[in-house]
């Protein structure tokens, strides 16, 4: 299996920017596709970018030109970076790993989410 954990949440103000950090271990873990997602109060789940094993990366449109996904193989760690953070970003963003076809993986295993809070 794989486990996931997520770092660099915090409070920030709009227009800053965050690295959001997920550290993969267990098994085969750089075979894994990644992704992460958000979610804000009252909302459901959204899907924010994914990268595959090989480096193919998606981004949801409003992420676009914002946000950046990127990973480490060596050290098995997935990247967001987020840049002129708004308001509506506000969210728990939780990585996760899985497996499939590029751009619409079956995630099979979740982190534990980082608190991402934007103030105006």
């Amino acid at each position: 299996q794989v486990q996931l954990v997520e770092s660099g949440g915090g409070l920030v103000q709009a227009g800053d920017s965050l690295r959001l950090s997920c550290i993969a271990s267990g098994r085969a873990a750089s075979s894994y596709a990644m992704g992460w997602f958000r979610q804000a109060p009252g909302k459901e789940r959204e899907l924010v970018a994914s990268i595959s094993s090989g480096g193919v990366t998606y981004y949801a449109d409003s992420m676009m030109g914002r946000f950046t996904i990127s990973r480490d193989n060596a050290e098995n760690t997935v990247y967001l970076q987020m840049n002129s953070l708004k308001p509506e970003d506000t969210a728990v963003y939780t990585c996760a790993a899985g497996r499939g076809i590029y751009y619409r993986y079956d995630y099979s295993y979740w982190g534990q989410g980082t608190q991402v809070t934007v103030s105006s």
